[in-house]
């Protein structure tokens, strides 16, 4: 695949699948020869995650510790960040700023803007607690949506996604979805033990490990969890930690069911990473994941702890259906590859790059500038 893109200036933090998603596409960007200036904000990145930066050729990690948009009280870090941001853009002179976040897009970039709409506080929020976002968060609001009416294209990585952005913002731009991907190079099946898996942010109430955890009791074996932030006093599941990509491609090598009972999931890399590793899938029954899985995941009502369990017991006691769904996700998953997902990103940048040259053929105005 040739391109005439050489540069991109991309935002990442270090808290969740971003990060993945993030080198994955930086990964899958080298062959092209585009290079990625990755410039990372929010919690501090692990030695391993480091490591697994250093390893990409094409990758140039900047770091910084600036609040995130979703933070409490982020503001200052947010406008301090935007002039980092445009420092670096000054220094790199990118071809395309890809943001992996909204309220940066009104930052005034001189290269056209890409957002990335991996999630979001609103459409979380109607998920998990239902009804209307608090008064306290009317500033992220505004923010995101100033953002995102600023950026030149914002590309969800589910239609359903797409469609939630849709609803809480207005959005002037163009859109586009591209599927998430992963390397089956680095996830991969194994021999399969008799365990249950999940992983992620297990603090996250969209993650609904609270059932998982309840619904353990039910459970003929024993339901591990990789991840940090959830205690359970020694009860339900078994606690790993935050592992390293390695450490949780073991696991889920080993894992013969992978379980998330999400109630708001805009794609989930760590359910493609396990379908990649042969797990059956039993998920949460919300309209992200019936777009990607189909009928290659048993999917249970979120909040039903005890459908939960019995849809889990249920795959243990029939090895037929357990092997099937093991099967059917590998073959789903090995639809979602980094080519594919590089392809698509390509596509979008260049699309930009044509679009704004258009515009300054014909005299442009000002960029955006919060």
């Amino acid at each position: 695949m040739k391109t005439d893109l050489s540069s991109i200036l991309m935002t990442a933090d270090a808290a969740g699948g971003v990060w993945a998603y993030s080198l994955e596409l930086a990964r899958a960007l080298g062959p092209s020869g585009v290079s990625v200036t990755l410039a990372l904000m929010g919690p501090e990145p692990s030695a391993s995650q480091r490591q697994e930066a250093a390893g990409i050729p094409n990758l140039d990690l900047v770091e910084s510790a600036f609040r995130l948009e979703w933070m409490e009280d982020p503001w200052d870090d947010v406008g301090r960040a935007g002039e980092w941001l445009r420092g670096l853009e000054e220094d790199h002179a990118p071809d395309v700023v890809h943001l992996n976040g909204y309220a940066y897009g009104s930052a005034g970039f001189k290269a056209p803007v890409l957002v990335a709409a991996h999630s979001c506080v609103l459409s979380w929020w109607k998920a998990v607690n239902g009804g209307e976002l608090p008064g306290q968060w009317e500033r992220y609001r505004e923010e995101v949506s100033k953002g995102i009416q600023c950026a030149d294209m914002v590309v969800a990585p589910t239609n359903a996604m797409l469609r939630s952005i849709y609803r809480n913002y207005y959005v002037r731009s163009s859109c586009r979805v591209i599927y998430n991907g992963r390397s089956p190079s680095l996830f991969s099946p194994g021999p399969k033990e008799p365990f249950v898996l999940t992983a992620g942010r297990l603090w996250d109430e969209a993650k609904n490990i609270r059932a998982l955890s309840k619904a353990s009791a039910a459970i003929p074996w024993p339901v591990s969890a990789a991840g940090e932030g959830w205690s359970n006093e020694g009860k339900g599941l078994r606690t790993l930690g935050r592992l390293s990509e390695r450490e949780i491609a073991d696991y889920m090598s080993r894992a013969s069911v992978f379980a998330l009972p999400a109630l708001y999931e805009p794609f989930g890399l760590s359910i493609l990473e396990a379908a990649l590793s042969g797990c059956a899938l039993v998920l949460g029954d919300i309209p992200s994941l019936r777009e990607i899985w189909g009928d290659a995941a048993v999917f249970v009502e979120a909040r039903d702890t005890c459908g939960l369990g019995e849809a889990i017991g249920a795959l243990i006691r029939d090895r037929d259906a357990l092997r099937e769904y093991s099967m059917r996700a590998v073959a789903r998953a090995r639809n979602f590859t980094p080519e594919a997902v590089a392809a698509g990103y390509i596509s979008a940048y260049e699309r930009l790059l044509m679009d704004r040259a258009t515009v300054n053929g014909k005299g442009a105005g000002t960029r955006c500038v919060s």
